[in-house]
């Protein structure tokens, strides 16, 4: 975390990522058809990416390697966050998906790898776990009148894309010498899938609803493309742990929308949990 702490600046775009990450999800979240929605979004940042592929050149096995896991990975994971956001509230399903990934990778070292945490870090874990319970039973019926378990569940599998997309981008912006030449073509190869895919379910059908919702998700689009490409350029200059814990702040701010802006129920406790799960997040990454 050394390098990360005394960089004001860095710490500085990590926090607008973060504020970029929640604002983005709030607005496909905030109305429409969440397909639509993420398809317009990844679509922003796949054609904001065209032109600097004329730039960098094609790039090399190692970084297919990363890049094709990523685009896999990221597919799976905007279909997650469609049915995420169909079944659960903002100020819920985000805080669990996002807090529990940089937590999960800490938990699964150290039961595997036998890399046993500091007393910090274990109680950062407690105070993650109860505030993500908490989360978690703060509420009742989906939105779509189903059981509000299957929203939390479907949380924690986009948790685990997460910690896995992280990890797999981390990896694949450092195996280049410019961050820019992966960040291009990570955006443009995670835009392509889902957008086939979208097109071949919906076609002429979804036309009505790119036309209502597309104009919001499109500065939604503008904010994912500018808040992951800070957080990838991050990532090259620091520490991976660092920058993906700082980064879930995000936490923090989407409940805060949730409660303020959405006027979603159980405002308070959200709060209080998103802030607990926060500082328990900081204690495990910066406890070892």
């Amino acid at each position: 975390m050394t390098q990360l702490a005394t960089d004001g600046f860095t710490i500085a775009l990590v926090l607008l990522a973060a504020l970029l990450h929640a604002s983005w999800n709030a607005l496909v979240k905030s109305g429409g058809d969440p397909f639509v929605n993420i398809a317009v979004v990844t679509a922003t940042g796949g054609i904001a990416s065209l032109p600097f592929l004329f730039v960098y050149p094609l790039p090399s096995g190692e970084t297919w390697k990363w890049l094709c896991c990523s685009a896999v990975i990221h597919f799976v994971y905007q279909l997650g966050l469609v049915r995420m956001y169909r079944l659960g509230e903002l100020s819920q399903v985000y805080p669990i998906a996002r807090g529990l990934a940089p937590l999960g990778v800490a938990a699964l070292g150290a039961f595997f790898a036998a890399e046993w945490l500091a007393w910090p870090q274990s109680l950062g874990l407690v105070v993650c776990a109860t505030a993500i319970a908490v989360l978690g039973r703060s509420g009742g019926t989906g939105l779509d009148g189903a059981s509000q378990g299957g929203a939390v569940r479907t949380a924690l599998v986009v948790a685990a894309l997460i910690s896995l997309y992280t990890l797999t981008d981390g990896r694949g912006v450092r195996s280049v010498p410019e961050p820019e030449y992966f960040i291009a073509w990570s955006f443009f190869l995670g835009a392509a899938p889902f957008l086939v895919f979208a097109i071949a379910k919906r076609g002429r059908a979804g036309l009505p609803a790119l036309r209502r919702d597309g104009p919001r998700a499109f500065v939604g689009g503008l904010m994912a493309t500018l808040g992951y490409g800070i957080a990838l350029w991050a990532m090259s200059h620091a520490p991976l742990a660092a920058v993906s814990s700082l980064r879930e702040s995000s936490v923090l701010f989407a409940a805060l929308i949730g409660a303020f802006v959405l006027g979603e129920s159980f405002g308070r406790v959200r709060i209080l949990s998103a802030i607990a799960l926060l500082f328990g997040l900081v204690l495990v990454q910066l406890g070892g």
